[in-house]
């Protein structure tokens, strides 16, 4: 049988809270399982407010929001990363503004931040590549000393922490995704959070259409009605249902992708040592939440035949992104602030590795047993 990249995961309780919160005849945003998510991230997270929203590119536009930004305001980012980073800054009228990423790390290179800042730049957006965090005390510093926002991409982050801080909690604000890609899911899905009062109060708002509506529920206010921009930014709370049940066994699941991962790491080591490809480096004040593992190639060539080997024996084993540099939006809306070589060589040469918390320790061996049948041979 094939195996696939990525496959979602859904135990007895998804099913259980589905109906339960089809009978509470209340499956719009905001309802009980939504609050517990919220409560989830905020007692495991130790942050002051955690919204739920119904994507990781929706937790990027209500951040684009709230930096309030304007035309021709500037917000430095990796080119390395989805185009959900950038396009919510495009957005809101700003341009992103692409440097070159770490050759370990794949995170954008924080020496490289602050040549690329100008007068019209507002904020940071650094992206923890496959969970690992970025340099955040330089990139904290740099945007300390011009007054800058940092926005964090979070996406691929959740249970990853950098010097004991939980990714996400670091900068201003903190974007995760529940993608069905992600280590916790909920086929879709995301969280906004912020440990700043004002942010806080305000994402509220723009979350809910611009509305203090849930001032209203609170009993803050008599009455509801528009006082911002915003958007329709809640998911159902069936999402929220699914969410719920898989981070109540979020340690189960942390767990099993971080076994999954130790046997690839062990397995491709020898082919390391030889120079045939280089496998993930995790820096010591960076955890690993096995959210993805990869291997670097030496040549756009190898890799390609690389996965045609895997796919001939039905084995799902992607490259990752087009740097949004050379893509025809990043052409168009964002410039580039620094030389990309990194970044175009990551492009050519990364690839991931089936790794999903219900793969089988059999699968497991077959993607290994396959991709070393490849290697022995260069």
């Amino acid at each position: 049988m094939a195996i696939n990249f990525n496959s979602p995961t859904y135990n007895d309780d998804t099913i259980a809270n589905i109906l339960d919160a089809l009978n509470g005849r209340h499956v719009s945003g905001d309802g009980k399982y939504t609050k517990l998510v919220h409560s989830w991230f905020q007692n495991n997270m130790g942050v002051a407010s955690a919204l739920l929203v119904h994507s990781g590119t929706a937790a990027l536009e209500l951040a684009a929001v709230l930096a309030s930004l304007h035309p021709g305001d500037e917000v430095i980012m990796p080119s390395y990363t989805f185009c959900s980073t950038a396009n919510a800054f495009v957005m809101a009228g700003a341009v992103p503004v692409f440097v070159d990423i770490r050759a370990d790390t794949l995170n954008i290179d924080e020496n490289l931040i602050e040549s690329a800042i100008t007068p019209k730049t507002r904020a940071i957006v650094p992206v923890h590549y496959a969970g690992v965090a970025c340099e955040m005390d330089k990139i904290m510093d740099i945007a300390r000393r011009h007054n800058l926002l940092v926005i964090e991409d979070a996406a691929q982050a959740f249970d990853s922490s950098y010097r004991g801080q939980k990714l996400g909690t670091i900068g201003d604000m903190g974007c995760f995704s529940f993608h069905e890609t992600k280590n916790i899911m909920s086929g879709e899905g995301g969280l906004f959070v912020t440990n700043n009062p004002a942010y806080a109060e305000r994402a509220e708002i723009v979350r809910e259409k611009g509305t203090n509506r849930s001032k209203f529920f609170r009993g803050q206010v008599d009455k509801y009605t528009w006082v911002d921009k915003g958007s329709s930014y809640l998911p159902s709370d069936i999402i929220a249902a699914y969410l719920y049940s898989i981070l109540n066994v979020a340690p189960d699941i942390q767990a099993r992708r971080k076994e999954i991962w130790n046997k690839y790491n062990d397995a491709f080591a020898e082919f390391e040592t030889r120079g045939i490809i280089r496998r993930p480096i995790i820096p010591d004040e960076c955890t690993n939440n096995a959210h993805m593992f990869y291997v670097l190639f030496n040549d756009l060539d190898t890799r390609t035949r690389f996965i045609a080997h895997m796919r001939a024996h039905e084995i799902g084993t992607p490259f990752h992104y087009i740097p949004l540099h050379s893509a025809p939006a990043g052409m168009s809306y964002c410039r580039t602030g620094s030389d990309m070589s990194v970044t175009n060589r990551v492009s050519d040469t990364l690839v991931r590795l089936p790794l999903y918390y219900d793969m089988s320790d059999t699968d497991v061996q077959r993607v290994i047993d396959t991709a070393c049948e490849f290697l022995q041979g260069l």
